[in-house]
């Protein structure tokens, strides 16, 4: 956890100093989480959880229509917790509709063990101003265990 931390600030800082664009913002939202449960005689069953996230982000722009967007976001689903870190590829595809992906660092805190995971994010976004834009961001697991989410949510740039 501290490493995600450390990577985080060190992103937020250095991507701060660089360029004076850098925006700063807050997000959260509802996500439904995908358990795939592989039961020998009954078959593949699939389950469904709500859950929420909130957390922070910078848009860094590149250029016009390209910008890095890390971000740090704390999870809930059911008795689960987890901090989120994607560092997300953004591309606008029109002048208010971007698509971003990325890699997405994650730390899942649990009692018994705490783990670290790599996964994909794969997200759309849509402004409606340069301050409040509409999120839709899927996240897939690589590991057979890892379940896969659906995530919507509201950004405000500060």
């Amino acid at each position: 956890m501290k490493y995600i931390l450390i990577v985080s600030f060190i992103l937020f800082s250095f991507s701060n100093s660089v360029c004076a664009q850098t925006n700063f913002g807050v997000k959260g939202g509802v996500s439904l989480t995908f358990f795939n449960e592989n039961q020998e005689q009954f078959g593949e069953n699939p389950e469904t959880e709500v859950g929420y996230f909130g957390g922070v982000f910078l848009d860094v722009p590149i250029s016009e229509t390209f910008h890095i967007q890390p971000e740090v976001l704390y999870k809930g689903v059911g008795e689960f917790r987890f901090i989120n870190a994607p560092i997300y590829a953004e591309y606008y595809v029109g002048r208010d509709f971007s698509l971003l992906v990325g890699p997405s660092l994650n730390y899942f805190f649990d009692f018994f063990t705490n783990s670290f995971k790599v996964r994909a994010d794969v997200s759309a976004a849509y402004h409606f101003s340069e301050n409040v834009e509409v999120n839709l961001k899927y996240t897939l697991g690589f590991e057979e265990l890892t379940p896969n989410v659906l995530f919507l949510g509201l950004g405000f740039s500060l």
